[in-house]
């Protein structure tokens, strides 16, 4: 899948910029550097690309000189994601990776603790908060896990799957985004936060070295944080087909077959994966044309003509209903 043209809720935007304090007009203006319009960020259900979310955390990870732009209790200066590279990519194999990058953390921040606890085929990596802030903080935490798995599956040159993902709170809002966060089943409400890896995946040897290492943090965190699993994940497969196929008519019938499934296997797995073919068509048809309203000048109408609408005001009316703003809002502004 083409991760770039994926998208995420303004929340996430929300959740990078609320532990800054800034004021109404710093936050515009890191928005506005970001290539974001500032009159999607008051739209409850407006989106931005990965790419634009991974920018902005660059920036303002650069300016406050944060690599965790205000999450803890303490900066982590620009370098220490270099330094924790550097470290684990003198491991052994990805077992001895993880123990590195608990122990990385256990000596820079207090606000949290990993532990690695081995039992049957598995091994856990549970994240444990130990302040309040961070407690209450679920993207801080979330960050960290992606920084966990991203940086294993890394090190590995190819994607780590893990065995299933447990969250210590309820449920979020933006719980539909999570299958392209984390590919595993994932379990809320849990009496602690923790990946679970199967031992069999982290025998490998380490396959990076310092060569490799710079244009991974060049794009930090897109690469630790946005990873596609499509071979794992049926419905990132749908997703796949589904977009070399936008302007075509494309029912559930065609992808099973294509994905050799039948239709109700398909419909089946989808539900287990938290979606439905409706939803992941949809989905990526806005992300498609936000996509394309951020980066071209293309017509609206000639937008919407190609991912599938025949009619504008269709297209604008199922814009409006996805996104909750109209198709002109994403050509606001930005600089």
């Amino acid at each position: 899948m083409n991760q770039s043209a994926t998208t995420v809720p303004i929340q996430f935007i929300h959740s990078l910029l609320d532990g800054l304090r800034l004021d109404a007009y710093m936050q515009s203006q890191y928005l506005l550097r970001a290539g974001i319009s500032t009159d999607l960020f008051s739209q409850p259900g407006a989106r931005v690309t990965t790419d634009q979310f991974a920018g902005l955390y660059r920036l303002l990870a650069r300016e406050i000189d944060d690599e965790t732009p205000g999450m803890f209790s303490r900066p982590l200066r620009g370098g220490t994601l270099k330094f924790l590279c550097l470290s684990v990519l003198e491991s052994g194999n990805l077992i001895g990776a993880l123990y590195r990058f608990t122990q990385f953390f256990r000596l820079l921040l207090e606000d949290l603790a990993f532990t690695l606890e081995k039992s049957d085929d598995l091994l856990r990596l549970a994240l444990t908060p130990t302040t309040e802030a961070v407690r209450c903080n679920h993207f801080a935490q979330e960050m960290m896990l992606k920084l966990a798995h991203g940086m294993a599956s890394w090190l590995a040159g190819r994607k780590i799957p893990l065995a299933r993902i447990d969250f210590a709170y309820s449920r979020p809002i933006h719980v539909s985004e999570y299958v392209f966060l984390y590919p595993g089943p994932t379990y809320f409400d849990q009496p602690i936060t923790a990946l679970y890896f199967e031992s069999k995946h982290l025998q490998i040897p380490i396959r990076q070295d310092k060569n490799s290492l710079s244009q991974f943090l060049a794009r930090a965190p897109a690469d630790w944080m946005f990873v596609s699993f499509a071979e794992r994940i049926v419905s990132h497969r749908v997703r796949e087909y589904l977009e070399t196929r936008l302007g075509q008519v494309t029912s559930i019938k065609d992808v099973a077959h294509a994905l050799h499934f039948s239709l109700r296997t398909l419909a089946r797995r989808l539900d287990e994966e938290g979606t439905s073919f409706q939803a992941i068509k949809d989905e990526l048809r806005r992300d498609v044309a936000i996509q394309k309203l951020i980066k071209t000048r293309l017509p609206v109408a000639i937008i919407g003509n190609q991912i599938g609408f025949d009619d504008p005001t269709t297209f604008h009316r199922a814009f409006k209903r996805w996104t909750g703003s109209s198709p002109k809002a994403y050509r606001g502004r930005t600089k």
